[in-house]
């Protein structure tokens, strides 16, 4: 039989919550028919040990609270007995509260006579608790059994015994010294009894004690789930987990921040949910996700922000919304904002001076150059026109035809704005001392031809495509597939030239939970590079990011005929660029070389990899851009 079960010995009593048992009298009945054997005990006695028991609890909740000196610093004292500390109390009967050394043995089930006792036993917990996270109050999860059972060792101290001239003022004062004496603080003056609380102080202390109510303790460091948020909330704090205001105020405090793998998980699921029609699931991920998103935050933070928005542009779709977005695309402003964007960051830039490179070695000594462009960027152009005057041809005259299609919505807002750039171009050429000469043709993909653009015999001719052919519809929007049908022009024309420079990204065929993935790290990559290489406070930047959120929109926010920017993979772009009749022109040996140099000390996280006579620009490990030439 075990000793230590329910089914011991009667004769023997238990110190619950101690886990020691306890030797009491057995009590025989004086009737000779019961002789030897063990009979209940009265209630007066019963309530005499109850007594002893309940003050057994007191002693051991302040020895478990404080920490035991050290040798060096604690007075050679001899061991107070239970039967001293009887005598201070008021003459109770002394009965041993220890069983052996330690209080670390199996638990016993008292009777329920004895249930009066748990308030105690339970109050004992939080101070324990409490002791363990003043010493450790990092403990990983693992060592947290580990922690308390160290707890309760050091609780185990021994109680000094009082001089052999004190009184009984002075053991109490002896006792209260050891239990409440504090190694790292200064030692105050000593009294002739070695003691610096007074009894009336000891007394409010045990008042206290007994005011004690017992609270369920929660773990010390349990892992904050959505089931056991106020609980952990709660033993962090030393609150109780039903208290109203600690469960308000952990619901905010103790959640957990969203991670940026979390957040890219719950973004994919409310793209997933949205492509199933579960649009109610979408809004519950995306009304999470905006606890994350945070416009002026970092590059996470902020690419969150765009792609909740992106996304929660279909949960209600609208007919204002859709031509709000309309707007935004294709205005003046996100035209400005898109070439700041590509000005300002490496990976466009440098792809953009990729291709005028290419321009001028294609043009090689010709001294007129005619160029064909269907997307005016200003910071291009002017970067090529430096190019061209570094040749040093005597007379060099640079042409531009700016095309525009009057049935995109991205050229009609520029008819405004385009001469203004074309008069700022050749201000600039003649300062470079080339001859400049600017003009507008707006047709169709299908009308385009060599007199109707004003090509002339002699000239060389180039077309410059950046950024253009993903504003163009392909087969997937009209029958009449007008992004071939102006490659197929354009080859009719027979330029020296034609380049090429697009995002890597595929926002046109691409199902919504696959055209998401691509956005997200491609607008992410972005928005890194922007933070390291643009101060945060720069109006440009504003502007750049504003476009970006257009674009994202633009991706995963819209389908069909409403989503006006396609982008696609360079592989793509081949294949189109085969089968309209172009071959490629494979960039020079040397031209990641000469970008690099223009671009002068380059940001750590650019990549240039120049492979099978293109250039691809990534930032880190995502390709943003790719620049080609073609003939």
């Amino acid at each position: 039989m075990e000793p230590g079960g329910p089914w011991r010995d009667p004769r023997q009593g238990y110190m619950y919550g101690l886990g020691s048992p306890m030797q009491m009298p057995a009590q025989q009945r004086s009737d000779p028919a019961a002789a030897g054997g063990v009979l209940k005990r009265s209630l007066g006695e019963l309530e005499r040990w109850q007594h002893q028991r309940q003050f057994a609890m007191q002693q051991e909740l302040y020895m478990r609270a404080v920490r035991q000196r050290t040798a060096a610093t604690s007075p050679a004292v001899s061991p107070l007995t239970s039967a001293d500390i009887a005598a201070v109390l008021g003459g109770v009967p002394a009965q041993p509260f220890f069983s052996g050394s330690s209080l670390g043995g199996g638990l016993a089930s008292p009777s329920s006579t004895l249930s009066s006792l748990t308030t105690a036993s339970r109050a004992a917990m939080p101070l324990i608790q409490q002791h363990v996270q003043r010493q450790a109050p990092f403990l990983p999860s693992s060592a947290h059994a580990q922690a308390q059972a160290q707890a309760h060792a050091l609780a185990v101290a021994r109680v000094p015994a009082p001089s052999a001239a004190g009184s009984e003022l002075s053991i109490l004062q002896d006792l209260e010294k050891q239990l409440l004496g504090d190694d790292e603080e200064a030692e105050p003056a000593m009294s002739g009894t070695g003691s610096t609380v007074t009894s009336s102080e000891w007394e409010e202390t045990i008042q206290r004690l007994n005011s004690i109510t017992a609270v369920p303790s929660p773990p010390l460091y349990a892992e904050a789930t959505p089931n056991n948020k106020n609980n952990y909330s709660a033993a962090m704090t030393g609150s109780p987990s039903n208290s109203s205001t600690s469960t308000a105020s952990s619901s905010a405090s103790c959640s957990p921040p969203i991670s940026a793998t979390t957040s890219r998980q719950l973004l994919s699921e409310a793209a997933a949910a949205i492509a199933d029609g579960n649009l109610e699931t979408a809004a519950a991920n995306l009304a999470t996700l905006k606890r994350a998103a945070n416009p002026r935050g970092d590059a996470e933070q902020r690419l969150v922000a765009v792609m909740v928005a992106a996304l929660s542009s279909r949960i209600a779709p609208t007919a204002s919304a859709s031509s709000q977005h309309l707007a935004d695309l294709c205005g003046a402003e996100h035209h400005t904002g898109s070439q700041l964007l590509h000005d300002i960051t490496p990976c466009f830039r440098l792809a953009l001076d990729a291709a005028n490179i290419a321009i001028v070695e294609a043009v090689a000594g010709h001294r007129v150059i005619h160029l064909v462009d269907f997307d005016i960027n200003a910071p291009q152009h002017a970067a090529l026109i430096q190019r061209l005057a570094d040749r040093r041809v005597p007379g060099t005259c640079l042409q531009v035809t700016a095309v525009t299609d009057p049935t995109s919505p991205f050229t009609q807002s520029l008819a405004a704005t385009l001469p203004g750039v074309g008069e700022r171009l050749k201000k600039l050429a003649e300062r470079a001392g080339i001859e400049y000469h600017f003009r507008m043709i707006s047709c169709r993909a299908a009308e385009i031809e060599a007199s109707k653009l004003g090509c002339e015999p002699g000239e060389a001719l180039a077309v410059n495509l950046a950024f253009a052919l993903s504003h163009v519809p392909d087969e997937s929007v009209s029958p009449a597939n007008p992004r071939d049908e102006l490659l197929r022009r354009v080859r009719a024309l027979g330029p020296q030239v034609v380049t090429l420079v697009e995002q890597e990204l595929n926002s046109n065929t691409a199902p919504l939970a696959t055209r998401f993935s691509d956005a997200y790290l491609h607008y992410g990559a972005i928005l890194d590079a922007l933070d390291s290489t643009v101060s945060r406070d720069s109006a440009d930047r504003a502007r750049a990011e504003e476009a970006v959120a257009n674009m994202s929109a633009n991706a995963v926010g819209r389908e069909g005929a409403d989503r006006l920017e396609r982008c696609e993979v360079f592989g793509k772009w081949r294949a189109r660029f085969g089968m309209a009749g172009f071959r490629p022109v494979a960039l020079a040996a040397g031209i990641a070389d000469q970008v690099m140099a223009r671009a002068g000390a380059p940001p750590p996280g650019l990549v240039v990899n120049q492979e099978n006579g293109v250039l691809r620009l990534g930032w880190k490990q995502r390709v943003v851009a790719v620049a080609s030439a073609w003939r």
